[in-house]
């Protein structure tokens, strides 16, 4: 088959902006597929982080009134990506993050921000690009949700829909007054459409109007179609299991590379494990934290919520501490979660040490220093801080969840003897079991051998793009096929 030509559509990509595994996804998935025969230009608003990093902008469109003011399409790139950005500044031109301001608070207009992010990808799907049209829309999370019915409810030739669920607990749910605002028809407003428990559902239209549902790990795909887990839209998935997919996620190993990483104090592979006391060294300085080489030193790097299951964590330290471990926590989120790592690194002087932001050299930090990363989550489509830290050989410590339970396998008497143990995993989850789970971590690291033979499986495993490419680039050609294309 001739290269597939597919238009991503996401409302965050790394390098330029980033709150969440979506950005990273959205900026390493394209470089992966492009040696597949996979061709990806991705659509993103225009906030000011994205039209500052955008190389060589040119306008390809304008696009006139677009969801109250004057917007235009521009091309350009970032980082070898090809890029299309939405440039509304009515929409994006505004202090905060993606989704909210600096109240923290989520913007009143975000249904109309991201219809028109779905709206213009839907028109580039039809044939707005002068020389190019997609044969794939991908379209990412539930910003990116209405894309489905845009194409669906126009009547014109189309391309093939997928729709990607990053995290199922956010779903872009709005008033059903705005349907006829957002441009949507009113034969939308049905349980077949975008009408969801009634209301507009971003995220529940790309489900129902997609082609093709994917989500980040096959575990998770399982879970989601479960009344536990489907937070409301399992019996859609369950219906629809014969679409939907899991794949997991993958990292971009060449931003993470323990080896040439410019922000480690100091580079280190497999062969080279030793040199890791450098950067645990460096971390503890960095933070505060007592110079004890051999005080195990237990990482997080996370948003703080409740589904990250850091309150069972806040609950397990003084069982940590008694045990002589140190705690680096790198986040922010649910102020009580805040506030109860703040007085936890005031009880704990020296053992426990918090930054509560977005920072992303701290992170490359707490991989490559921490001994053992910590990833107690309720719930987890598929995680990416675990396989960061299997590649540099921080030792995981997961929950039994979602892409946790598919990534890391747990060390057990059997699969320590056999040599395939890459980290701790822990069911059901609660703090018993954490505290559980915990000890057999800190005897496996009085165990040098055991720890240096985890460390070197984590760090042996393939965390790449590589496989996961494959199977998105043959989910584009079995849908082309389906379809005639």
């Amino acid at each position: 088959m001739s290269q597939i030509e597919v238009l991503a559509v996401a409302s965050e990509l790394y390098p330029l902006v980033k709150t969440g595994g979506l950005a990273d996804v959205a900026g390493a998935l394209p470089k992966a597929l492009k040696p597949l025969g996979v061709r990806v230009r991705t659509l993103l608003p225009g906030y000011p982080a994205v039209l500052a990093g955008l190389e060589k902008p040119r306008a390809v469109k304008a696009l006139g009134e677009v969801y109250g003011g004057p917007a235009r399409l521009l091309a350009g790139g970032a980082d070898g990506l090809e890029l299309y950005v939405l440039d509304a500044p009515h929409l994006y031109d505004r202090p905060g993050g993606p989704y909210g301001g600096p109240d923290g608070k989520d913007f009143a207009d975000n249904a109309r921000r991201f219809a028109a992010l779905g709206w213009v990808a839907a028109r580039i799907g039809q044939g707005l690009v002068p020389r190019w049209r997609p044969q794939v829309v991908h379209a990412h999370d539930w910003q990116a949700g209405l894309t489905a019915a845009y194409l669906a409810y126009d009547g014109a030739a189309r391309p093939g829909v997928v729709c990607t669920i990053h995290n199922l607990a956010f779903q872009g749910q709005f008033d059903r007054r705005l349907l006829a605002e957002l441009g949507l028809p009113p034969q939308s407003f049905t349980a077949d459409g975008v009408e969801y428990y009634g209301d507009i559902g971003f995220l529940k239209a790309g489900v129902r109007l997609a082609d093709r549902i994917t989500t980040v790990s096959p575990t998770y795909a399982a879970e989601i179609c479960t009344a536990e887990r489907g937070m409301g839209m399992d019996g859609l998935l369950h219906g629809r299991a014969d679409r939907l997919s899991g794949i997991l996620n993958g990292i971009d190993t060449t931003t993470w590379d323990p080896a040439t990483d410019p922000l480690l104090a100091q580079a280190y592979d497999a062969a080279r494990l030793d040199a890791r006391a450098v950067n645990k060294a460096a971390l503890q300085k960095r933070l505060g934290l007592a110079a004890e080489p051999n005080a195990p030193l237990v990482g997080v790097v996370s948003r703080l919520s409740w589904q990250k299951g850091l309150d069972l964590l806040l609950a397990a330290l003084p069982m940590l501490m008694a045990e002589g471990a140190q705690l680096a926590v790198l986040g922010a989120g649910e102020p009580a979660l805040e506030q109860g790592f703040r007085a936890a690194a005031a009880a704990w002087p020296g053992r426990v040490a918090c930054v509560f932001a977005y920072d992303e050299p701290l992170a490359h930090q707490i991989q490559g220093g921490a001994d053992v990363l910590a990833v107690p989550s309720r719930f987890e489509p598929c995680g990416l801080t675990q396989l960061c830290a299997l590649r540099y050989g921080a030792v995981p410590l997961v929950a039994r969840v979602g892409g946790l339970a598919d990534t890391i396998i747990d060390a057990t008497p059997m699969s320590l003897a056999s040599g395939a143990a890459t980290g701790v995993q822990f069911a059901p989850v609660e703090t018993p079991m954490l505290e559980n789970a915990i000890r057999r971590t800190l005897e496996l690291y009085r165990a040098p051998e055991a720890w240096r033979r985890l460390q070197l499986n984590g760090m042996a495993t393939d965390v790449s793009w590589t496989q996961s490419a494959r199977r998105y680039a043959q989910l584009y050609a079995g849908l082309l096929v389906e379809r005639g294309a």
